[in-house]
């Protein structure tokens, strides 16, 4: 069941009230702080592969290491992104290998070993409602910048 999150409408307009490209990166900063709880807690649920000899290309932790919040997708990840239209601000949070996808829902030759759906699920409400104030703090901090500068 997806979280929903009301009373973002005085943040939207305060967000307008700044430069856009002052407001994107007030978002961008905001929501990367957000996700910081879940990479913490899909690092510490990913499977570290406890024998190297299996997969002696790949060091141990690699998977877990590989966990990374941005504003941009790989090549591979961009063509399987859902085209929804341009948004204002994107951060994403996740993987950027290719494995990730294999451990998380398994193949003919691996179980599925579930980590960032079960990170994602203890944390949601927590980045849900964070975002909000981190959003008031940056907004503030920007506003702040902009007066300092004479804008």
């Amino acid at each position: 069941m997806a979280e929903k999150v009301e009373g973002l409408a005085a943040l939207d307009f305060a967000l307008g009230q700044l430069p856009k490209s002052t407001a994107r990166a007030a978002l961008v900063r905001a929501g990367k702080k957000a996700l910081e709880p879940f990479i913490d807690d899909v690092r510490s649920l990913a499977p570290v592969d406890a024998d190297p000899q299996s997969t002696p290309n790949r060091p141990p932790g690699t998977l877990r290491d590989s966990y990374v919040i941005g504003t941009r997708l790989n090549k591979s990840q961009a063509k399987m992104a859902r085209k929804e239209g341009k948004n204002f601000a994107e951060v994403y949070a996740g993987t950027n290998d290719p494995a990730g996808i294999q451990a998380e829902f398994g193949n003919a030759h691996q179980a599925p070993q579930p980590h960032a759906r079960p990170a994602w699920d203890g944390v949601q409400k927590e980045v849900l409602d964070t975002i909000g104030a981190l959003l008031w703090d940056e907004i503030y901090k920007s506003a702040q910048r902009l007066a300092k500068k004479g804008r």
